[in-house]
């Protein structure tokens, strides 16, 4: 399928310099792009290779400067990288719409309740009382539990797995390899050094227009719900616990483990490898480090930590600075302690 410099400006509210009718086709890094694709350049490190490259057409920001002759066909946008995002989007949108009807074999039981225009791969199971929602693509392998909800127009990614009475709201993707709703770790110690199971009884909410990473696991709560709120974007395997709850438009990237009955605040930014212990409250706007530690709350919003335990990421920035100053103020120091030395024996 291909697309006109002119139809993508109006797609993207862009500003079209050079050939409107030039056409591309895919897309490709600015870098190694060739004709007949689109790049787009928003990192001013690539500039270079705005000039070289071969691509058809080039989206950039309004305020690029041009130092030398463009080949390609420019559309200027105030964020190229928003713009691009918007296209691919429109581009994965028009290539998951071809697909629609049910495959063989699938099971679908006969009291679940499926919207219009659905896709339902094969092997797909879809239990007792479930509700599917018009537009929902539920792609091969998955498994679609008694009494789960799906809002319209969510995308389920082979081999996804959601457990019964979850409720998945609309315009929601979940890659391949996700576990939804499975049991929270829930075990009581006995006198005798053993320790007994306590039933999950409660569910997972996922609100809508949320996105979540492929093998990641979020857990169904002890009572009540775990809850992800609308908007918010889980990398791949992200362990999510019984009764954690998400804030909207939070983000937490890959490994990351909350424990459980943890709230997140809404605008939360949670790095890769991030611990957070259980029982615990992050205030909204919260930035965690990669690979740091929570142990407590954080009950002050737009809050930076970072390290193991957790604090103030400017104050241990600090601290790492004077960290690689030790050695030469164990030198300082010694050179002070002998002219002390000196003086006094002078004395």
């Amino acid at each position: 399928m291909q697309f006109s410099a002119a139809q993508i400006a109006m797609m993207i509210n862009g500003k079209v310099e050079g050939n409107p009718e030039a056409s591309v086709a895919s897309f490709g890094k600015i870098e190694e792009a060739i004709e007949g694709q689109l790049a787009f350049l928003a990192n001013p490190k690539y500039e270079e290779f705005l000039y070289t490259t071969k691509a058809s057409i080039v989206i950039i920001n309004d305020a690029q400067e041009l130092k030398e002759t463009v080949k390609a066909t420019l559309i200027r946008v105030p964020d190229a990288y928003t713009a691009f995002a918007t296209l691919l989007d429109k581009y994965q949108q028009i290539q998951t719409q071809q697909l629609s009807g049910i495959q063989q074999p699938a099971y679908i039981d006969a009291t679940s309740k499926i919207g219009e225009n659905v896709f339902i791969g094969a092997f797909a199971y879809i239990g007792e009382k479930a509700i599917v929602g018009s537009g929902v693509k539920i792609f091969p392998n998955a498994y679609v539990g008694n009494n789960v909800v799906i809002g319209d127009n969510s995308i389920i990614h082979p081999g996804v797995k959601i457990y019964h009475n979850c409720i998945i709201g609309k315009n929601v993707t979940i890659h391949a390899g996700t576990v939804i709703g499975g049991d929270g770790f829930g075990f009581a110690p006995q006198a005798d050094g053993s320790f007994r199971k306590v039933p999950q009884i409660g569910n997972v909410i996922i609100e809508d227009n949320v996105e979540i990473g492929s093998n990641s696991t979020i857990d169904r709560a002890t009572i009540g719900s775990t809850i992800i709120r609308s908007g918010a974007k889980l990398d791949n395997l992200l362990q999510i616990a019984h009764n954690v709850e998400v804030g909207s438009n939070s983000v937490i990237a890959a490994q990351s483990g909350i424990s459980g009955s943890t709230k997140i605040g809404k605008n939360a930014m949670i790095g890769g490898q991030v611990g957070i212990v259980g029982h615990i409250q992050i205030a909204d706007g919260t930035k965690i480090n990669a690979q740091s530690g929570v142990s407590k709350s954080i009950k002050t919003p737009n809050t930076a930590v970072t390290g193991s335990p957790a604090y103030d990421y400017t104050a241990a920035l600090r601290s790492q600075a004077i960290a690689r100053k030790l050695p030469e103020m164990e030198k300082r120091l010694k050179e002070l302690e002998q002219l002390v030395k000196d003086l006094t024996e002078k004395k």
